[in-house]
């Protein structure tokens, strides 16, 4: 080789390592960019969330490299009694006129207005432990990681006390425990549940009972109407970094003259009263109010002839709100009426003196909900159809949840009492 070709592949080899140097891996610790699944197409609003989300947490992180600092937060996580020990974050940190936001500030190098910024501009957020095995074995001591994801099954981008930034698994959890930062599926304006008693960890206390599913429901209704006894789903539609799922069944009926449809009654884990019910795993089985029998009057009084759905979600956004998009939910129904032509609704109907909930029609199409691009979306499990519809049967259940694409999602028992 000629001295001069040497030099030029000398150039080129250097060249090669200095290109490769400047480009950035994707665990570079603080690095600002989001990971691509982090976001929508054509979705700036939800980035621009996600940003905030991963300063917050990589501020957190690094507080929790303090002693003192580490132990109040982990004694507010104990002390918590919402569900899986979720903590209100803007409440936690604007408390003792902001003594909290105020400290970690300090200990992350920043002004505290950038903070407050940042958690004024959000939605409410909860930080939590999402994974059980690392609620009860964290004591809070150091090597705790942060971590947060806009959508459910992103990719988690964690900090540890050092700021490093990390991309976790989205399908199992590390062993380092993990406190999870985002948008709140719990509904803080209750510090319990409606009956008074607290939930924690998916155990109850108080007159709550422990049920057959991995969850809690409330002691057995006496009001005559629909329930729901049993329901088995082959997912928790439930990433690692969401905690448990919440499951939420709602009674969609037409919504005054028009061709949509609205929720007239949801149940859930915050739903109150005869209509909670607290499901953990994928199967479930206990007693839970879905519609009462004077509720059943009123919308047949309201709507005669207008039959009601059975539908089933994973609630990722405000507790009892369907946040979906209404278009997937339109297609949804209009592949059911392709497969299985309007029967793809209830209603009470009496035979030889029993009342049961049997098949009914609707072409009703159109669900009314909140979604939008600045929310998170629920998870569709799907709509209730009748095993005889359907031409499927399940040991303990009678309607078979059908999701996208007629997909089976799951079966539940639905009775009239």
């Amino acid at each position: 080789m000629s001295p001069f070709a040497s030099r030029a592949a000398t150039v080129a080899v250097l060249l090669g390592a200095a290109a490769c140097a400047d480009r950035s891996t994707p665990t570079e610790p603080g690095r600002p960019a989001v990971p691509p699944s982090a976001a929508a197409p054509g979705s700036p609003a939800l980035s621009a969330q996600q940003a905030r989300f991963e300063r917050l947490a990589r501020r957190l992180a690094l507080g929790l490299g303090d002693q003192e600092f580490r132990a109040a937060v982990f004694g507010t996580l104990q002390a918590s009694r919402e569900r899986e020990g979720k903590v209100h974050l803007q409440r936690y940190m604007s408390g003792e006129q902001g003594r909290a936001r105020r400290r970690l500030a300090e200990l992350a190098g920043e002004p505290e207005s950038a903070i407050a910024v940042d958690l004024d501009q959000s939605p409410p957020i909860e930080i939590y432990l999402p994974v059980p095995a690392h609620r009860r074995g964290w004591h809070g001591g150091v090597g705790v990681l942060v971590a947060t994801a806009e959508r459910d099954h992103d990719v988690p981008v964690a900090f540890d006390q050092q700021g490093r930034r990390l991309l976790l698994d989205p399908e199992r959890p590390p062993a380092t425990p993990v406190i999870a930062i985002g948008r709140a599926e719990t509904d803080f304006a209750e510090a319990a549940t409606p009956s008074g008693a607290a939930i924690r960890d998916g155990e109850a206390t108080g007159h709550l009972l422990a049920d057959g599913g991995g969850g809690t429901i409330t002691p057995p209704s006496t009001s005559a109407g629909l329930y729901m006894t049993y329901a088995t789903y082959n997912s928790t539609f439930e990433g690692w970094l969401k905690g448990d799922p919440e499951f939420e069944v709602h009674i969609l009926g037409q919504d005054g003259t028009s061709g949509a449809m609205k929720s007239y009654q949801c149940a859930g884990a915050q739903a109150g009263g005869p209509y909670t019910f607290d499901q953990n795993a994928k199967t479930w089985s206990g007693s839970v109010l879905l519609f009462s029998q004077a509720q059943i009057d009123a919308y047949k009084a309201e709507h005669p002839g207008q039959a009601m759905r059975v539908f089933v979600v994973e609630d990722d956004d405000g507790a009892c709100q369907i946040k979906t998009d209404s278009t997937r939910v339109a297609q949804l129904f209009k592949d059911l009426q392709s497969a299985y032509g309007a029967w793809t609704a209830g209603r009470d109907s009496t035979l030889f003196g029993v009342n049961n909930w049997r098949k009914a029609t609707t072409l009703l199409a159109f669900l009314k909900s909140f979604w939008s691009f600045i929310t998170t979306q629920d998870d569709v499990v799907g709509n209730a159809v009748e095993d005889a519809v359907a031409g499927e049967y399940y040991p303990g259940a009678n309607w078979v949840v059908k999701g996208e694409h007629t997909v089976t999602n799951g079966a539940i028992k639905l009775e009239m009492r």
